[in-house]
């Protein structure tokens, strides 16, 4: 990245990211405040523990079937335990076979959670060539069953620090993975920062919801 910077001249940069990859640009940005000039961040994810434990246990109760499987889907003396890190030591099993299944059984959760959107389009997590998939669920399972390495609530304690940097917040009302609540939170304590919320989908987003990004970016172009 510094290489980059030096190569191009650019001294702050304006970030794009939604879902687990605002964690990465508050992350960030939190470290490095002077090199950022904006951002626009979709489906805010802060990768607390509360959050991981709304998404892989608290949500089951909309879906309490598909959860009952997620749960079953790994070895039964673990299934009362961290279900998340017993995925990922599947998904680092040395037979292929057992990776492959752990991470369709991931994938089937995730598909489960936003089966409700109304403009949501089916099988859409699932819906990738086999290596794409394990890959997808495993650095998943991986971060999420270690909290991305990060202290409980430290993304939303330190956003004092985004203090004079501009910031958009789009959020779908029906995203159940990824609730409004947590763009809610961050627009209360991060003083330039404008939360949007899209009415009409979930945590894949819609037409209403590219067009919201559309129009917050072209923002910062002007």
């Amino acid at each position: 990245m510094e290489r980059l910077r030096e190569h191009l001249g650019v001294g702050r940069w304006l970030l794009y990211g939604r879902s687990w990859g605002s964690t990465l640009m508050l992350a960030y940005t939190e470290a490095h405040p002077a090199r950022v000039s904006g951002m626009v961040i979709v489906a805010v994810t802060m990768t607390r523990r509360s959050e991981i434990d709304w998404l892989y246990r608290g949500v089951g109760r909309f879906f309490p079937k598909q959860w009952q499987r997620f749960r079953e889907c790994v070895p039964a003396p673990e299934r009362d335990g961290d279900l998340l890190a017993a995925y990922a030591r599947l998904m680092s099993d040395p037979d292929t076979a057992v990776r492959a299944k752990a991470a369709h059984d991931w994938t089937a959760w995730d598909d489960a959670v936003i089966s409700l959107k109304v403009n949501g389009k089916p099988n859409a997590y699932s819906d990738r060539p086999p290596a794409a998939l394990l890959a997808f669920a495993r650095i998943c399972a991986h971060y999420f069953s270690n909290a991305a390495w990060l202290e409980e609530g430290v993304l939303l304690r330190d956003a004092h620090k985004l203090a004079g940097i501009p910031g958009v917040l789009i959020h779908d009302r029906f995203d159940l993975g990824a609730p409004l609540e947590n763009s809610w939170q961050l627009a209360q304590v991060w003083p330039n920062a404008r939360l949007v919320v899209v009415d009409d989908s979930g945590h894949t987003g819609s037409t209403t919801m590219a067009k919201a990004i559309s129009t917050a970016l072209d923002g910062f172009a002007s």
